[in-house]
């Protein structure tokens, strides 16, 4: 729905067609004006961040240190799983880089000790010499990847600690103690959802027709269903800039929720401010005589009733924008009816 036009516009003066005891009806004069109203439009809270926290890791879930409601802090333990095989494979490839850096240190001791002994001429052949350099580098090489994989599996050990990544309250929960949890499945439920309530965003969806005309610069008065009576402002904060498959935009509002009486997913009404972007005619809504068949106003011409059809626009409590064969200045009746006949002598 829409409101009317910002209340320091009067665009109409109404008075009587006839002095005296005589007049019969009220008149009014059509208005050209820029015609500034909004639309009521729902929208619903949806907190500022939100993240699904999956596991990093397969693993049983050891022990989880948050419930449904816990506040938590970003970098705070929230779940510890365990995976008995990474500690079997952190031996395995412990070892194997144990055993890969002695062989490197004695590859690289028998070069220096040849490097030694070739200082004196025909004692080591040169490809003897270079023979042992090339096999120092290459253990020096394999230590490197050795030396990688103890590291790979110590990061996936460290999966197995799961952290808040910023400050939130937990909203739900999906898994206990001994439950067996897989990584890299989208199709599983998340084990937490943590969001982030001390700031929400309003989300509204702009009908493609009225995307052209919002207007940015006026604050947007919102009021939520659980919270009657309450009028909150804002500024829209971000808009997509493109319409998605419902031919809508998306923009959003900024909401602070220091006190966290907002909660999300609640719906609010929205009254986006809109503007026309030329003049437009504006007439009376009592002016408007609507039937089954047609919708006109009466126009007083040399005394007489007039009816012009007409087409409505973007209508106000007070005020409705319409086109037709009139024009500014127009006399018309105000409040008119159906029983004002064409040629009808006023």
């Amino acid at each position: 729905m829409l409101a009317a036009c910002s209340g320091n516009q009067k665009p109409v003066d109404i008075s009587k067609a006839k002095e005296g005891k005589d007049a019969k009806y009220e008149t009014a004069r059509v208005a050209e004006e820029a015609l500034s109203s909004y639309t009521r439009i729902p929208g619903t809270l949806k907190p500022c961040n939100q993240v699904n926290i999956f596991p990093k890791a397969n693993g049983f879930v050891k022990a989880i240190l948050v419930d449904l409601g816990s506040k938590v802090t970003k970098g705070q333990l929230l779940m510890i799983l365990e995976a008995p095989e990474l500690e079997s494979q952190l031996q395995s490839v412990n070892s194997r880089y144990l055993q890969a850096r002695e062989t490197a240190s004695a590859s690289s001791e028998k070069y220096r000790r040849l490097k030694e002994a070739a200082k004196e001429a025909g004692s080591v052949s040169p490809l003897e010499l270079d023979n042992a350099l090339s096999r120092m580098k290459g253990d020096k090489a394999i230590v490197e990847a050795e030396r990688f994989n103890v590291s790979s599996v110590r990061t996936m050990q460290d999966y197995l600690k799961v952290y808040a990544p910023f400050d939130g309250v937990i909203v739900d929960r999906n898994v206990s103690p001994g439950a067996l949890v897989s990584a890299g499945k989208s199709s599983d439920l998340p084990m937490l959802v943590l969001q982030d309530l001390t700031h929400m965003r309003l989300e509204v969806s702009i009908p493609e027709d009225y995307v052209d005309k919002v207007d940015l610069s006026q604050m947007m008065r919102f009021y939520f269903n659980a919270l009657p009576g309450e009028e909150h402002r804002a500024k829209i904060s971000r808009s997509a800039n493109s319409l998605g498959n419902m031919r809508q935009e998306i923009v959003e509002i900024d909401v602070a929720n220091k006190d966290n009486r907002l909660k999300a997913g609640m719906y609010a009404e929205v009254e986006i401010p809109l503007k026309s972007g030329a003049t437009s005619l504006l007439v009376p809504n009592s002016a408007i005589v609507r039937s089954t068949e047609r919708k006109y106003i009466v126009e007083v011409k040399n005394g007489k009733a007039l009816l012009v059809d007409i087409k409505e626009g973007m209508k106000g409590t007070a005020m409705t924008e319409v086109f037709g064969a009139i024009k500014a200045g127009t006399e018309i009746i105000s409040p008119a009816n159906d029983e004002i006949k064409n040629g009808e002598t006023l």
